[in-house]
C-alpha cells in the first residue's frame, strides 16, 4: 500500500466542524478514504479503533459503558456502523463534558442505518459530513479549484487535457487507492471492490436477500445509467417484484453507490417529466459493471455518454459535498423531449449543463440549454456545453463550450 497521501478538500470543513461540535460523524462509500483522512488530521492526537474486527465489537456490546472508559475521548472510531447501540452511550459520555469539542471521530460507509441513530442519539451534537471518491480537482493536487461558473473573468484551469489519459482516468474511477497506485490492475481491483462491498455493506441489510440476484440488479442498473428510470422494467427483466427493486435502490443509495437525479421543476407553464434518473457515485464502478476492459471501447461505445454524464455529475458532486454543502443537481426534460442534463441550484441563479461526446462542440449543440433559458428567464444564468477535448469557445450567447478539465 503506498503512503502517498492526497490533500482533500473537506479538511478544514472537518477541523471546523471538530472544533464545533463533541462529535464528527463522517459517511461515504467503502474505501472512499475516510480513515485515511481522520487519521492523517487527528492521528497524532486520537487514539484509532476499529469496530469492524469482531472481537472489538464484541467487548463494545457486552460492556459499552467499560468500552468507552478504555478508549476516552479524543478517539476515532471506525465503521460506528456495526455498532449502532454504542451510540446512546457516546451521547452519555459527551453530555457528560457537552463544552468540549472534538471528542468522537466516527465514520461508518452506510447512510441510512447511521443517519437514524445518530438522529436519535447525537441530535445537536455531531456534524454530519460526507466523503466521496476523489474528485478531479483533489486527485490533480487542487482541491480548492472553483467550478466555471465560479471563476472571474472567464479564466480557465489551464491545465492541458490528453484524451486518451481522460478515458483511462474514467475508466480507473475516483477511489484513493487507485489514484496513488496507478499501476494497479483496474479490473480485478473494481471486481474486490464489488464483492467485499456485497459480503460487507449489502449481507448485513435485511433488504437483500439474494445476492447474486442483488449483483444482476447493480448490472442492469448499470447498463441503463443516465436514462429514465423504470423500476418496474427492471423489475421485470430480473423475474423479481417491483418492491424488491425498490428495496434494492434504497440499499444502493444507503451505501453511496448510486447517485439519483431528480427533474427540475418550475411554474413555466409545461408538464416535466417526473420519473428521476441514476447514475454511479463512481465511474469506475460503472466501467466495471457495463464490463468495460479498454478506454478505447469505453469511448466509442454505446456507454460513452453515460460515461461522461457519470463523470461530470461525480465532479459536481464530489465538490460541492467535499465543502461541506449539499449539492442541489436536477436535470430537465419536458413532454416534447427538450432536455439538459444538468441543472444545478446555486446562490445566483440555475446553472444549465449539457454533457456531449464529442470533441468538437458546435452551435447546434447549445439548443437545449437556450430553451431552458428561455423558459426560466432570470433564473436562469450563462450555461456549459461540457465535452471531453480541450477546446473553450462561444456557442452563442450564454452559452460556452468547455472541456471536462475546465469544470
Amino acid at each position: 500500500m503506498s503512503s502517498t497521501y492526497i490533500q482533500r478538500s473537506l479538511e478544514p470543513v472537518i477541523m471546523k466542524a471538530a472544533s464545533e461540535f463533541p462529535a464528527v460523524v463522517l459517511t461515504g462509500p467503502r474505501q472512499s478514504g475516510k480513515t485515511t483522512l481522520l487519521r492523517h488530521l487527528f492521528g497524532n492526537r486520537c487514539r484509532y479503533v476499529s469496530l469492524e474486527l469482531p472481537d472489538v465489537r464484541g467487548a463494545s456490546v457486552e460492556d459499552p459503558r467499560g468500552f468507552l472508559a478504555q478508549y476516552p475521548p479524543p478517539v476515532i472510531f471506525d465503521e460506528v456502523q456495526y455498532t449502532p447501540d454504542l451510540l446512546p452511550y457516546i451521547k452519555e459520555k459527551i453530555d457528560a463534558d457537552r463544552g468540549r469539542t472534538g471528542q468522537y471521530l466516527l465514520t461508518g460507509s452506510q447512510n441510512l442505518l447511521l443517519s437514524e441513530k445518530v438522529t436519535e442519539s447525537l441530535a445537536g451534537r455531531a456534524a454530519m459530513l460526507r466523503l466521496l471518491p476523489l474528485s478531479r480537482r483533489e486527485a490533480e493536487g487542487r482541491p480548492g479549484n472553483a467550478f466555471a461558473w465560479e471563476r472571474q473573468n472567464g479564466s480557465t484551469s489551464q491545465l492541458p487535457q490528453v484524451f486518451d489519459e481522460l478515458w483511462k482516468g474514467f475508466l480507473r474511477g475516483g477511489y484513493p487507492e487507485l489514484a496513488v497506485q496507478p499501476d494497479r490492475d483496474t479490473s480485478l481491483w473494481h471486481a474486490s471492490y464489488i464483492q467485499t462491498y456485497l459480503e460487507r455493506d449489502v449481507r448485513t441489510l435485511r433488504q437483500v436477500g439474494d445476492l447474486t440476484q442483488y449483483q444482476n440488479f447493480l448490472r442492469v442498473l448499470a447498463a441503463r445509467s443516465g436514462q429514465l428510470l423504470s423500476l418496474t422494467d427492471i423489475a421485470r427483466d430480473l423475474g423479481v417484484a417491483v418492491n424488491t427493486t425498490k428495496a434494492w435502490l434504497s440499499v444502493l443509495e444507503a451505501t453511496y453507490q448510486v447517485m439519483v437525479v431528480r427533474p427540475y421543476f418550475a411554474n413555466v407553464g409545461k408538464r416535466l417529466v417526473k420519473t428521476p434518473k441514476v447514475y454511479f457515485t463512481d465511474v469506475g464502478t460503472l466501467c466495471y459493471l457495463a464490463g468495460l476492459k479498454s478506454h478505447e471501447h469505453a469511448a466509442s461505445g454505446p456507454m460513452g455518454g453515460a460515461i461522461m454524464e457519470t463523470a461530470v455529475l461525480a465532479e459536481i458532486i464530489r465538490t460541492f459535498t467535499h465543502r461541506g454543502v449539499d449539492p442541489q443537481v436536477y436535470f430537465w426534460r419536458t413532454m416534447a423531449g427538450t432536455e439538459v442534463d444538468f441543472i444545478i441550484e446555486t446562490a445566483t441563479g440555475l446553472v444549465p449543463l449539457e454533457v456531449k461526446l464529442s470533441a468538437t462542440p458546435r452551435p447546434s449543440m447549445a439548443s437545449a440549454i437556450k430553451t431552458f433559458q428561455r423558459d426560466m428567464g432570470s433564473t436562469a444564468v450563462p450555461g456549459y456545453v461540457v465535452h471531453p477535448g480541450d477546446i473553450r469557445l462561444h456557442l452563442g450567447a450564454g452559452v460556452t463550450a468547455l472541456p471536462f478539465a475546465d469544470l
